[in-house]
């Protein structure tokens, strides 16, 4: 391991990353890199830099190219600074048949973003995403990782004024 990847990644991330490879073979230790790259986004404010993603490739011995490909492939992982707060909204079919455009609408209006964007302020970043699974209770977004269903513009403005 290099010394700027000492440097990058900090102790708790390196010890979170060694309690995961025990679950492979040695050999196989560059199975742990999606939880790699989690722990490693957590502490870095919701996102991964290429000296991030270089430095969970250099932990794992692996090549870069392939620790930016499960990056890239996951929506799950952010390769720019995200606000505090990510609020990603399901507009798969049963969302949009109980009018998760409304709720969009809304998001827009009172954030003055648009998908993929954060607010001047650092507070939100809106993305759109495809089916979190909770089709009964629609239309519904997740922020963190708490659900809110069953929502209406109102209840979006309640849940927004609420976070800090």
């Amino acid at each position: 391991m290099s010394e700027i990847t000492q440097t990058l990644l900090s102790v708790s991330v390196r010890a979170k990353i060694d309690h995961w490879m025990k679950r492979y073979p040695a050999e196989q230790k560059r199975s742990a890199v999606m939880a790699a790259l989690h722990f490693t986004q957590e502490e870095n404010s919701g996102w991964l830099s290429d000296e991030l993603l270089a430095a969970v490739a250099d932990y794992l011995e692996m090549p870069k190219i392939a620790v930016y490909e499960v990056a890239t492939f996951y929506t799950m992982y952010n390769l720019k600074p995200v606000g505090r707060h990510v609020i990603e909204v399901c507009t798969s079919i049963s969302c949009m048949l109980c009018g998760c455009d409304k709720i969009v609408d809304q998001l827009q209006k009172k954030l003055k973003i648009d998908f993929d964007e954060t607010t001047a302020d650092g507070k939100f970043t809106l993305r759109r995403v495809e089916c979190l699974a909770s089709c009964t209770t629609a239309p519904m977004f997740q922020i963190g990782k708490k659900y809110y269903e069953s929502l209406t513009p109102e209840k979006v403005n309640t849940i927004l004024d609420e976070l800090e």
